[in-house]
């Protein structure tokens, strides 16, 4: 259980970091985007090397498919609707986003913190050792989250103080959801735990592509495809090490 609480925590903690980084710090949007580049690349080699290679060793093809398109959809739809309601800059650092609602941009985030952070406890079920992989990935995506988060936040009226405890209950429930993660599919047939995963690596790809990438280009212009392609490398390094 304490494995999980500690890498759900630090995977979700840096929401929190940068949240206080953007509450505090002026950081150059290109720097930003050399970020979200590198996350992009991570995440991409994370949903590949990690999730999708588990998910087929351990429940097929079929499953994995199925599972990993049901993801995608979902967090399609999901991200559609928060779009609609202001939240669509939750993974953004432009100082006057448009249409923007911070309460939105909280709900996003938390939507996509909490599956991250179970499927870092899934992956400790049966005494495995975490996936460093994981954790590095959607530490990287969570630090431009919550430094563009805080700025939607301001510009609804809320106080540092607001802002920073909304950041923490977001810590909160990222190591939460990664004990319920462990626990809770502990029993878990080994296609069931598959199917979790490649669900996990659709809504991760579907994640990058809608909201990760455009940004990184956008901030960063093309050095960041290059950038993109460091952090993917970098994850297929580190599963072999693993």
């Amino acid at each position: 259980m304490w494995s999980a609480a500690l890498w759900g925590g630090l995977a979700g903690s840096a929401v929190l970091l940068g949240a206080i980084i953007g509450i505090y710090l002026n950081i150059k949007k290109n720097y930003i985007g050399y970020i979200m580049a590198f996350g992009t690349g991570t995440l991409i080699g994370a949903a590949s090397f990690e999730l999708l290679t588990q998910s087929v060793d351990h429940g097929g093809i079929n499953i994995t498919t199925i599972s990993f398109l049901i993801g995608a959809s979902i967090f399609t739809v999901a991200d559609i609707i928060i779009a609609k309601k202001g939240g669509k800059e939750r993974k953004r650092s432009r100082e006057n986003p448009i249409n923007h609602s911070g309460l939105a941009i909280f709900i996003g985030t938390v939507i996509d913190a909490i599956p991250e952070s179970m499927i870092i406890g899934v992956s400790l079920i049966g005494g495995q050792h975490v996936s460093w992989l994981l954790v590095i990935a959607i530490f990287i995506s969570n630090f431009p989250e919550g430094l563009s988060s805080s700025t939607g936040l301001k510009k609804d009226g809320y106080s540092n103080k607001k802002i920073l405890i909304l950041w923490f209950l977001v810590f909160i429930l990222s190591i939460v959801s990664s004990i319920v993660g462990y626990y809770f599919f502990q029993q878990a047939s080994s296609k069931l735990v598959a199917s979790i995963s490649a669900f996990a690596a659709g809504g991760i790809v579907a994640m990058v592509s809608s909201t990760m990438m455009p940004e990184a280009y956008e901030e960063g212009g093309p050095v960041i495809g290059f950038i993109a392609a460091v952090g993917l490398i970098l994850s297929l390094i580190l599963t072999n090490i693993e």
